[in-house]
């Protein structure tokens, strides 16, 4: 019996987001301290006939058409750059909560890019890999390897993969999708913060000491979109044995970092207790 290939795509968590600039194309330049989680949603790809993709999970409806999804956009981009590229049918088991500022649609590009790679026996670094990555969304380059990095530009710059001591964390997302180009347009006008991400320390203490000078740009923009986000850090906040809290991404997730993984565990516990509408997962980030 053959095994179908399958990849995990996890979720990316800006430990940092720094607006740099603008450019002249209406993109922003951004400059940010990405981890990942051991949450992720499952992507598996079935060799042969027409490409075409299924979705199935507990964000399954909220992803919209199999048409639409970077899965197929993905195929699409690597396709334009490989003659005779194999594919097949892909299934998408959605974990992940849909446009939650942790990249999940861009984990699950990276994926099929990577499951693509396999079949198509060239290497996920493979320029051509890279080029369809970037072609497809500003955070699919840095989900390929998915690991920690700085990353700058529009995502295009990465910097070498960052070996950063797991962090316990609680990751919240209060069910209340978030464009990222209505955060941006929320943050015309704003200055973004100051200080070069450099010399990122290993140890978790220094880590969360490091992680309270380089904030995320926009999170004020984000609740001034979705209100629910500063209600979401107060629940946080008040969890005992909390490090640090932050906005991941453009929102509207949210993570406390902890001491141990018994403490996200049971601030998972009380959360999820009074909050049944919310996503409350316990996860390590690194």
């Amino acid at each position: 019996m053959s095994t179908q290939p399958v990849e995990r795509a996890a979720a990316k968590i800006n430990l940092t987001l720094r607006v740099v600039g603008r450019r002249d194309d209406g993109y922003h330049t951004l400059e940010s301290l990405v981890a990942f989680a051991d949450l992720a949603d499952t992507l598996t790809l079935a060799p042969g006939g027409a490409t075409a993709l299924d979705i199935s999970g507990p964000f399954a409806d909220a992803c919209g058409t199999a048409a639409d999804n970077l899965v197929l956009k993905a195929v699409a981009a690597l396709g334009a750059r490989v003659a005779e590229l194999k594919a097949g049918r892909f299934h998408l088991e959605k974990k992940l909560p849909v446009a939650a500022g942790i990249g999940g649609g861009s984990a699950d590009a990276a994926a099929a890019l990577r499951l693509l790679a396999r079949l198509n026996a060239f290497a996920p670094d493979d320029s051509r890999v890279t080029a369809a990555a970037l072609a497809v969304g500003a955070d699919v380059p840095v989900c390929l390897a998915s690991r920690a990095r700085i990353m700058r530009g529009v995502g295009e710059q990465l910097s070498e993969p960052l070996m950063l001591t797991p962090l316990p964390a609680l990751m919240v997302n209060p069910g209340v999708p978030l464009s990222t180009q209505e955060v941006f347009k929320a943050f015309a006008g704003r200055q973004g913060s100051t200080g070069d991400l450099s010399e990122v320390p290993a140890g978790a203490g220094a880590l969360v000491e490091y992680l309270k000078r380089h904030p995320n740009d926009l999170t004020e923009p984000a609740i001034a979109c979705a209100p629910v986000i500063a209600d979401v850090l107060a629940a946080l906040n008040a969890l005992t044995g909390v490090r640090l809290v932050r906005m991941s991404g453009s929102g509207p997730t949210c993570f406390a970092l902890f001491a141990s993984a018994g403490d996200a565990a049971a601030g998972a516990r009380r959360l999820s207790a009074g909050q049944r509408t919310w996503w409350v997962q316990p996860a390590m980030l690194g």
